[in-house]
């Protein structure tokens, strides 16, 4: 069963771990304070998970969540993540963050960011990031449901989509392909397809499309 590494594990992070080890993949998770701080989550996760250090983690995991605060995305380890497929969660929020000149002028996106700092060798995939965490504890469903809900993904190789896109049907969400990372600001912060379709109704991958095709930059 692969394993599943987390870099990040608040609220985001912390859900898709819960989903991940409902599917039945063993997790190890980590956060910048360090194993200790996360026994509760390992204990809620149960004996499918354990703690690590984020350079433990992106070792460990075949398949990389990395869901940390943008201005800390040049802390995440980047040799061990090495030929390995990173699904980032990033979004931008410069109250937090600060501001940064390339996203405010449409010349970069979050997830491109953090493929540059980990160079060539990973596969950075955009997922995750455009759903409100608690919906995403509960809108997964089985594979056909009629009430799927589908998230769109981005990324620049096409293996680790196929890999996000696995990942993402067997913790009970289908994936609609936004393109390429440079094509991902189509599901980032304050764009339709931004929490808002989530929120009443399951959003089935058609309403999905249809708000990717409505974003303007």
């Amino acid at each position: 069963m692969t394993v599943v590494g987390f870099i990040g594990s608040g609220q985001i992070g912390g859900t898709v771990a819960r989903l991940a080890v409902a599917a039945g993949y063993d997790v190890v998770v980590s956060n910048s304070r360090g194993p200790e701080t996360l026994a509760e989550l390992v204990a809620d996760l149960g004996p499918k998970a354990r703690a690590g250090t984020p350079a433990e983690a992106a070792e460990a995991g075949d398949l990389v969540v990395v869901s940390v605060p943008l201005h800390a995305y040049q802390a995440v380890p980047a040799a061990p993540l090495a030929g390995k497929t990173v699904l980032d969660t990033n979004n931008y929020y410069p109250d937090r963050d600060g501001k940064v000149a390339a996203l405010d002028d449409g010349t970069a996106t979050t997830s491109g960011l953090l493929q540059e700092h980990l160079g060539t060798g990973a596969h950075v995939v955009k997922a995750f990031n455009n759903i409100w965490v608690k919906d995403l504890a509960v809108l997964g469903r089985p594979s056909g449901a009629a009430d799927r809900s589908a998230l769109p993904i981005a990324a620049d190789d096409a293996g680790a989509k196929a890999e996000a896109v696995a990942f993402l049907d067997a913790v009970g969400y289908d994936a609609v392909d936004t393109g390429s990372l440079a094509d991902s600001w189509r599901q980032e912060r304050d764009t339709p397809v931004y929490v808002t379709p989530y929120r009443e109704t399951p959003a089935p991958a058609e309403t999905v499309r249809a708000k990717l095709a409505e974003a303007t930059r």
